[in-house]
């Protein structure tokens, strides 16, 4: 009951089923992860996934911040409530940069980005010549 042996070791079988699964993922554009910033695009279940974690962390955070901020200098209710407030503006905004596409708009991915295009675009060799 075994099957003839190639000369990979792998049975002449897989090898087929290898060949067509191949040639199937080369004419199936959707099959290759497409590249946009150095990362591959996000699916819709993804990418509304990672939108509601960045709303739900933005507004955990500030909430967090505020009761500490309430309850180390005794100003409840006030603190937690603008620490909540900035929360959501901050997640609303995250979500946004996820959405658009500028993850990297600030900080060091930004600065880095700035150069790798500044120097492309110079056409200049490192001398400045």
């Amino acid at each position: 009951m075994s099957e003839p042996k190639s000369d990979q070791g792998k049975p002449s079988s897989l090898d087929d089923l290898d060949r067509r699964l191949t040639a199937a993922r080369s004419r199936d554009p959707q099959s290759q992860p497409r590249q946009k910033g150095g990362r591959a695009d996000l699916s819709g279940l993804g990418l509304g996934m990672r939108l509601a974690t960045e709303l739900v962390a933005g507004a955990a955070v500030g909430t967090g911040l505020g009761w500490g901020v309430d309850h180390f200098f005794g100003t409840s209710p006030w603190a937690i409530l603008s620490f909540s407030v900035m929360g959501w503006v901050a997640g609303i905004m995250n979500a946004y940069r996820a959405v658009r596409g500028m993850d990297d708009t600030v900080g060091f991915g930004a600065a880095l980005n700035r150069s790798q295009t500044s120097d492309k675009d110079d056409g200049k060799g490192s001398d400045g010549v």
